[in-house]
């Protein structure tokens, strides 16, 4: 029986075969034509829907089947679902007997837990099990959430930011924060329209945030569209002057997060003292992100190896263990 993980992020969709490995990791972007007499019908998911951001031709539209971390629009989930499990599992038999586990953010309510579900469902994935995407990443790194030994993670995500501390089974302390990586892309875009009259697209402003982190030069020349003339032009951008830009955020995030130590028990602050905070999700990747958490926190913060596939590497893992499933699963 095939059984698969699936991280359905509000950036990207990651689906992972237990025995294959990842087989799906693309944005989760669905382009649909909605003319008349064929409205609603599904053109393309993933990056070829992804790349026509911004250059949606008449007659299309390009959704987002989550918002922060969550389901906001029944259809649209159901349909994307069911266009991602036919590209992961191409063979019939092997959707219809899949074991399925789905991430989803620990901060969720359970209204949110019930409409993953039911898209779910409705596109063909029955008995699909939810997993906290925290315990989930965690499992895809190595960790075991039901030993005695306290652990905590930070999952930062394009919709969600969440720091979890778990041991045999059970929640320590949870933290939630509906401000993460997609508001730092946006914050992105509105610096360069605003102060270099720059208009550029989700994905150049993305690839910008993530490049403070590592480019050795001053500046970087940023390619757009004149917000004046509407002329393609080149901008050559300081890297200090975005760093500033998502200082905010970063500091926001955070102060959210750090606020769970004065939930963690004395005992247990020993256990992550030695360990460190293990962090993942691709905001993770963000420039001098895991610093400021390990400032804030006064613990060590490792990123983890796989920070973009442990979720769903996690989930598929998870449906070997009855007792992690019992423990942090939701049916």
């Amino acid at each position: 029986m095939a059984q698969f993980g699936i991280d359905l992020g509000t950036a990207n969709t990651v689906v992972c075969d237990e025995t294959r490995g990842i087989v799906f990791d693309e944005p989760s972007v669905l382009l649909q034509r909605n003319g008349a007499g064929r409205r609603g019908r599904l053109i393309a998911i993933g990056r070829d829907a992804s790349e026509l951001l911004g250059r949606v031709p008449a007659g299309m539209t390009a959704l987002r089947p989550l918002q922060d971390g969550v389901i906001t629009d029944l259809d649209t989930a159901r349909t994307y679902l069911r266009a991602v499990v036919r590209r992961a599992a191409r063979r019939p038999w092997q959707r219809s007997y899949a074991r399925i586990a789905i991430g989803v953010p620990s901060g969720a309510t359970e209204l949110e837990r019930h409409a993953l579900l039911e898209a779910a469902d409705e596109a063909g994935l029955k008995g699909a099990t939810a997993v906290d995407e925290p315990i989930a990443g965690a499992v895809g790194c190595g960790i075991d959430p039901m030993e005695r030994r306290v652990h905590m993670v930070v999952d930062v995500g394009g919709g969600t930011a969440e720091v979890t501390a778990f041991c045999y089974g059970g929640v320590l302390t949870s933290r939630s924060c509906r401000v993460a990586g997609d508001e730092m892309t946006v914050a992105v875009y509105r610096f360069l329209r605003e102060h270099h009259h720059l208009v550029v697209g989700e994905k150049t402003a993305e690839d910008l945030k993530i490049r403070v982190g590592y480019e050795t030069e001053s500046r970087v020349v940023v390619p757009g569209r004149d917000a004046a003339s509407g002329h393609a032009r080149l901008a050559t951008i300081p890297i200090a002057e975005i760093v500033e830009v998502l200082e905010p955020i970063t500091d926001s995030i955070v102060e959210t997060l750090a606020a769970s130590l004065d939930d963690l028990p004395p005992e247990a602050a020993r256990d992550v003292l030695a360990d460190g905070i293990l962090l993942f999700g691709g905001a993770s990747l963000t420039g001098g992100f895991s610093q400021r958490l390990e400032r804030a926190f006064g613990f060590p913060v490792k990123v983890a190896e796989n920070p973009l596939t442990c979720v769903a590497e996690g989930a598929a893992r998870c449906l070997r263990s009855p007792g992690v499933i019992e423990a942090y699963g939701w049916n």
